[in-house]
C-alpha cells in the first residue's frame, strides 16, 4: 500500500465532472503540480509554444518512438561493434540512394523558399549532405564496399524516398502542387512541409550518434564503426540537425494551425518511415533483439509479470479510491438512510485521508531506514528477502489502519469501474499488452501483481483497452450488494506476498514448455520479483528502490547499454540465456523501450 493524497486521477467523463470541480476549486495548485488530468489543451499548447519551437515540440512528442530505431537488430549490432560487413555494405548502398534524394529535396525546398536567408541555410544543409556522401565514399574505399553504390534500392528506402520527394514537389494532401502555386507565400508552405519531412531523420541520426558514442569503450581497442559513430555524434552533424530544426521553425512562423497540423503529420510519418528503414536492414548474424525473435509457441512460454501502481498508472490507485470516497461521501448536514452503510462526511474523510497519508509516508521512511545497511554489501538475495520482512509487517499494519478507519466504506462498484475505465495509464503501456495478447505467434501469459486494494479497479482500467485476458492478482473490496463494506480481502499486501504469488503462478504452470519470465516494476515492493525473474525491468525513478537495491548489492543497468554488452558476449559465443537472481536489474525510461526490446517494432 502507498497511501497518497489524491491528485486528479481520471479523465473527464460526465459522471466525474464533480471530481474535477472539487479538485480545481479546493486543490487547484496541488492538482497542477502532480496531475494525471492535463489542463485544457489550448492552455497547454500555448505554454509549450512559448517555451520551445515547433521542431523541438515534435521531437519531444515523438521521441519515444525513436527508441524503436535504436533497438533494431541492425542498430544494436552496429553499436556493439560486431555488425557483419555485408550488412553494413547493404545499409550504405541504401543510404546512398536516400542521401541523393535528401539533397534533391533540399534543392526543391530552396526553390520554394522566398527568403534569402532561408535559401542560404538550405544551400548549406544541402552541402552537408554532399559531405555525408563523401563519407560514404570513404567507407567504400576503406572497407572495400565496391558495388554498394550500384545496389538496387529496397522497398523501405524507396518508400521514404517517394514520400520525401512527393512532399518536396508539393504532393501533400490538401496542398497545391508547385506548378499551381500562385504566390511566393504558398511556395514557402511547401518548403516548410519539406523540412517537416526531413527534420526527424536529421534529429534521429543525431540522437543515435550521441547514444552510440557514449557506449564506446576506450579500453576495448578500435570499434570497427567508430568513424560512422564519430560522424553522427560530431559537433558539425549535431549543428546541422539543429539548423534543420531552426529552419523548420522559421518557415512555419506564419502558417495557420491547420497547416502546422499538416507538418506534424508529415514529421510523424517521416519518423515512422525512418524506423522502418532501420528495421528493414537484413542481418546475417544472431542478435538478442527482439527478445521474442527465437520464440517458438509450441515449445516456449513467455511469462510477463507487471506491477500496476505507478508502473502502469500515472497515479497510485489509493489516490483514485480516496478521490471516489471523498466525492461521493455525504456532506456533514446530509441525512443518511438507516439502510445505507454508515459513512463519514466528505470533510471528515478528507481529514482522515490526510492523516493516514502523512502517517504512512513518515513511517515508511523510518521502516526503510531500519533495515537498509549503512555500507553496501555483496548481493545476497536471502539477506534482502529477510530484511524486507520488516517492510511487509509495516505494509500490513498500514492496511489494517485503513480498514479500521472506515474510509473505504460506501464506495459503489459502478463508480469504481467507471473510474478504472477512465484511468490514465503510462504512455505505451496498453499498446504493449495489446500486442502481446493479440499476437497469434506468441505463447504468452500476462499477470498483474499489485498491492491495489481493489482488483476491480485494475480489471476496469485494462478493459478499456480490450485487455480482458490479463490475470490480475490483487486485494479485493468486499461488497454488500454493490456497496463496499470497508473491508479488504487481503491477498497481496507486501513484497513477500508478491514474490510468493510470483512463485505460485510459475509453480502452477505446466512443464510442457520452457518458460522465460519478465517482471516489470517500479518500487521496493517489486524488488524480490524483479530479482527472481529471468529479466527484471525497472521503469520510473523510485529513489527508495535504488537506495535499497544498491545497498544490498543490486546493480541497476540502463537497458540499451546492457543489451549492447550482452550482444557482444552473444557474438563471442557465450550463452545469451537470461536467468534470475544475478543481482542485475535493467532500467527503462518508458514502455516504448520495453516494447522495442521484447517485441520489436
Amino acid at each position: 500500500m502507498r497511501i497518497l493524497f489524491p491528485p486528479n486521477p481520471i479523465k473527464t467523463p460526465a459522471l466525474f465532472n464533480s471530481i474535477l470541480r472539487l479538485r480545481f476549486n479546493s486543490l487547484r495548485s496541488h492538482c497542477f503540480n502532480s496531475m494525471a488530468i492535463p489542463p485544457p489543451k489550448s492552455a497547454m499548447a500555448s505554454a509549450v509554444d512559448n517555451e520551445v519551437g515547433l521542431a523541438r515540440r515534435f521531437w519531444i512528442k515523438f521521441h519515444r518512438e525513436s527508441v524503436f530505431a535504436m533497438y533494431t537488430p541492425f542498430s544494436l549490432s552496429l553499436a556493439s561493434g560486431n555488425l557483419k560487413i555485408e550488412t553494413f555494405r547493404h545499409y550504405i548502398a541504401q543510404d546512398v540512394h536516400f542521401l541523393k534524394a535528401f539533397a534533391h529535396a533540399y534543392e526543391l525546398a530552396e526553390e520554394c523558399a522566398d527568403d534569402d536567408d532561408a535559401k542560404v541555410a538550405i544551400s548549406l544543409l544541402r552541402n552537408a549532405v554532399r559531405e555525408e556522401l563523401k563519407m560514404h565514399d570513404s567507407f567504400v574505399k576503406e572497407w572495400g564496399l565496391h558495388g554498394a553504390k550500384k545496389a538496387a534500392i529496397n522497398s523501405a528506402a524507396a518508400k521514404y524516398i517517394d514520400f520525401l520527394l512527393a512532399t518536396a514537389s508539393g504532393k501533400v494532401e490538401g496542398v497545391k502542387g508547385p506548378g499551381k502555386l500562385a504566390t511566393p507565400f504558398e511556395k514557402t508552405k511547401v518548403a516548410a512541409y519539406t523540412l517537416g519531412a526531413m527534420t526527424p531523420c536529421m534529429r534521429l541520426y543525431a540522437f543515435l550518434g550521441k547514444e552510440f558514442k557514449a557506449l564506446l569503450d576506450p579500453n576495448e581497442g578500435s570499434h570497427p564503426y567508430k568513424k560512422w559513430i564519430d560522424n553522427y555524434s560530431s559537433e558539425s552533424f549535431q549543428a546541422s540537425a539543429a539548423q534543420t530544426e531552426e529552419l523548420l521553425d522559421k518557415l512555419s512562423v506564419s502558417l495557420t494551425g491547420e497547416e502546422l497540423d499538416i507538418i506534424e503529420k508529415l514529421y510523424h510519418q517521416a519518423m515512422k518511415l525512418e524506423i522502418e528503414f532501420f528495421c528493414a536492414q537484413s542481418l546475417v548474424q544472431p542478435t538478442i533483439v527482439p527478445l521474442i525473435k527465437e520464440h517458438n509457441p509450441t515449445t516456449d512460454r513467455l511469462m510477463i509479470f507487471s506491477d500496476f501502481d505507478l508502473t502502469c498508472t500515472v497515479v497510485d490507485s489509493s489516490a483514485i479510491l480516496a478521490e471516489i470516497a471523498i466525492v461521493t461521501a455525504p456532506k456533514s448536514d446530509q441525512h443518511q438512510s438507516e439502510n445505507q452503510i454508515a459513512r463519514m462526511s466528505s470533510a471528515d474523510l478528507r481529514n482522515t485521508w490526510g492523516l493516514l497519508s502523512r502517517q504512512y509516508t513518515e513511517e515508511y521512511e523510518q521502516c526503510i531506514e531500519s533495515f537498509v545497511p549503512t555500507e553496501k554489501v555483496v548481493f545476497d538475495y536471502k539477506n534482502l528477502h529477510k530484511a524486507l520482512e520488516k517492510l511487509s509487517d509495516f505494509e500490513k499494519k498500514a492496511n489494517n489502519r485503513v480498514t479500521k478507519s472506515g474510509v473505504l466504506k460506501g464506495l459503489n462498484i459502478e463508480d469504481i469501474k467507471r473510474a478504472g475505465e477512465r484511468l490514465i495509464l503510462q504512455d505505451g503501456c496498453i499498446n504493449f499488452f495489446q500486442k502481446i495478447v493479440k499476437s497469434e505467434n506468441l505463447n504468452a501469459n500476462v499477470h498483474v501483481l499489485s498491492y491495489c486494494w481493489c482488483g476491480d479497479l485494475i480489471r476496469s482500467a485494462f478493459s478499456s483497452g480490450d485487455l480482458h485476458e490479463l490475470n490480475v492478482h490483487a486485494n479485493e473490496f468486499t461488497f454488500e450488494e454493490s456497496i463496499s463494506t470497508g473491508d479488504i480481502v487481503k491477498k497481496v499486501e507486501s513484497p513477500i506476498d508478491k514474490v510468493q504469488s510470483f512463485k505460485d503462478i510459475l509453480k502452477n504452470c505446466h512443464d510442457d514448455r520452457k518458460s522465460l519470465t519478465i517482471y516489470i516494476g517500479d518500487s521496493v515492493g517489486d524488488i524480490l520479483c524483479l530479482l527472481e525473474a529471468d529479466i527484471g525491468i525497472v521503469i520510473g525513478s523510485s529513489s527508495s528502490l535504488r537506495r535499497v537495491g544498491t545497498q544490498f548489492g543490486v546493480s541497476f543497468v540502463p537497458l540499451f547499454p546492457g543489451l549492447v554488452k550482452k550482444q557482444k558476449e552473444f557474438i563471442e559465443g557465450r550463452s545469451s540465456n537470461w536467468k534470475g537472481l544475478t543481482g542485475i536489474l535493467y532500467t527503462a525510461s518508458s514502455w516504448a523501450e520495453i516494447h522495442a526490446f521484447i517485441l520489436g517494432y
